[in-house]
């Protein structure tokens, strides 16, 4: 008969514990967009002539957008480049001279690769 009640006291006991944390969680986005739409309000008066700037998007991770990929010729081999064309996403061991003659003309020129899904077809593509 005790059972009853320890299990009817532990399971009243988790769920207090889980409305607590469901208020606490509820509370704090409230107070962040309060203070975040105080803040926008007071860029807003600071510079009422200047134009909205471009809304940020925070997230947790390290999330970037994505602006495509050059394929390279480095020392006879294909070399990965970001879209600045000057850092090295990631050198490969792909000989140049193994590649058709069309791909490597493309590749000595800087291929341009749009998407991580197509880098790596390639990549896979010509490695042997």
């Amino acid at each position: 008969m005790k059972q009853k009640y320890y299990i009817g006291f532990f399971m009243a006991v988790f769920f207090i514990a889980s409305m607590l944390g469901i208020v606490y969680q509820m509370s704090y986005q409230y107070v962040m967009d309060r203070h975040e739409a105080e803040a926008q309000a007071k860029r807003e008066e600071q510079a009422p002539d200047r134009p909205k700037e471009e809304e940020l998007v925070t997230t947790k991770g390290a999330a970037q957008k994505n602006e495509g990929y050059y394929l390279c010729e480095l020392q006879g081999y294909v070399v990965v480049y970001l879209s600045d064309h000057e850092t090295i996403y990631e050198m490969t061991e792909i000989p140049l001279d193994t590649l058709p003659e069309n791909v490597r003309a493309e590749v000595e020129a800087g291929k341009y690769v749009e998407t991580a899904r197509e880098l790596y077809g390639f990549l896979e593509n010509y490695s042997s």
